[in-house]
């Protein structure tokens, strides 16, 4: 059989003629399995007494005439010496190693994310925990770093910050965090240990023990005093630091609120059961003061449906502000102060605790106050009690709006309470 040629080509393929090989010469053979699509140019050598192969590309994309002018280049490449089958072997050696460098340079910020993405949002009730996280701890710290670059001694650095600003249990919660996002990893093939899996909480914030902490009527007015004049602090936290007070809610809950949720005409809070610690929906009342303070937030969150918008573009792009833009306001503004005046240090969380002792020493029953704060009430009583003591939460809220409101300007008529009469839960 002589050269091949286009027409011949053509011909088989629109007959369907399959075969194995067919020669063009010097090396050059067509072949058209029933398991190829068009017929495939293959290139055949010997090379150290072996014989060798290498796939040209098919006829569809490689003419008769290209197919040739190709394997007339390979040959002078084998008469020189060379290996075009395994020159191209290594190639794609080189191709796959190049794709696992890359991957294994994936940093470990795009890593969280990727966590995040796969694994908390969606599944998740309170993401943004998570988020935060994310955003204020393993990023500043290690998530410049490729993900097989981050060693024991990275993750020590980054609990030691943690704990260094006064957040063991933040450090404790990283640690946790990062320890499932190493893990991911391993499994993912992402890097072949967990830099994490060493450490155990007493490396990080230590046991977390219940707090008790809770401000008293003096170490309230002190608060306000800082919030009015701390350098830096503004309006904003003012309000937020208020109705987490006043409203004894989550922070989690007040900060990513919609303003949808409010009916202010009724001066009511409708919290949706989707954003609830206990899954169950809750209408809180909203003493006047809050109310008063509501009306503003609206008002200056113009067209957004958020009660507390994000201030800036953020690299996270949350719509709102990060859960811990309050706290962390606090420790850099307020807390300084605070201490240099002797008052012991405090945080977003015991707020709750500090209504709810304030409203027992108001009178308020036990069963209206753990409403106020949205506690499931347990035992008998909470089984056959489904009574919302809505009324009585708006009265008790209302008076402990007042007494803040009589703190806010500097004391007045209060009411003291000594530690025995600590939180009652």
């Amino acid at each position: 059989m002589g050269r091949l040629t286009d027409i011949q080509i053509r011909d088989w393929i629109k007959r369907g003629e399959h075969f194995e090989q067919r020669g063009d010469g010097d090396g050059l053979t067509l072949r058209y399995r029933k398991s190829d699509a068009v017929p495939r140019w293959l290139f055949r050598y010997r090379i150290d007494g072996k014989a060798r192969m290498i796939d040209l590309g098919s006829y569809k994309t490689l003419s008769l005439a290209e197919a040739r002018k190709t394997a007339k280049e390979l040959r002078a490449r084998v008469a020189l010496g060379y290996d075009p089958a395994g020159e191209k072997q290594e190639r794609k050696r080189e191709a796959v190693k190049k794709l696992e460098e890359a991957r294994l340079q994936k940093t470990m910020g795009e890593l969280a994310d990727e966590y995040f993405a796969a694994m908390i949002l969606g599944r998740w009730k309170h993401p943004n925990i998570v988020r935060a996280r994310i955003e204020r701890d393993i990023k500043p710290n290690i998530g410049h770093l490729p993900i097989g670059d981050v060693k024991p001694q990275h993750i020590d650095a980054m609990l030691k910050e943690i704990v260094k600003r006064g957040a063991p249990t933040m450090a404790n919660d990283v640690l946790r965090w990062a320890k499932r996002m190493f893990d991911y990893a391993v499994k993912r093939q992402l890097c072949q240990f967990n830099p994490a899996a060493p450490f155990s909480l007493s490396d990080a914030g230590g046991k977390e023990e219940s707090r008790d902490r809770w401000l008293t009527a003096d170490e309230i007015v002190a608060l306000f005093a800082a919030m009015r004049e701390a350098r830096g602090w503004n309006i904003l936290n003012t309000w937020a630091v208020h109705l987490l007070l006043m409203l004894a809610c989550r922070r989690e809950e007040l900060i990513a609120a919609r303003v949808e949720e409010f009916d202010l005409n009724k001066a009511v809070w409708r919290l949706p059961a989707e954003r609830t610690k206990t899954g169950k929906a809750i209408d809180i009342p909203l003493p006047r003061q809050a109310v008063a303070i509501l009306r503003r937030l609206v008002e200056i969150g113009g067209d957004s449906a958020w009660l507390f918008p994000a201030r800036k573009m953020q690299e996270r792009m949350t719509p709102h502000i990060s859960l811990d833009t309050v706290g962390s306001a606090l420790n850099r503004h307020i807390r300084p102060v605070l201490l240099k005046k002797g008052i012991p240090e405090f945080t977003v969380h015991d707020f709750r605790r500090t209504a709810r002792t304030h409203l027992a020493a108001l009178g308020v029953s036990p069963y209206v106050a753990e409403r106020c704060l949205n506690h499931v009430v347990k035992g008998v009583e909470g089984i056959y009690n489904r009574h919302d003591f809505f009324d009585e939460r708006k009265d008790a809220l209302q008076r402990w709006a007042d007494l803040l409101e009589r703190l806010e300007r500097g004391g007045g008529e209060v009411i003291e309470i000594g530690a025995a009469r600590a939180m009652q839960t």
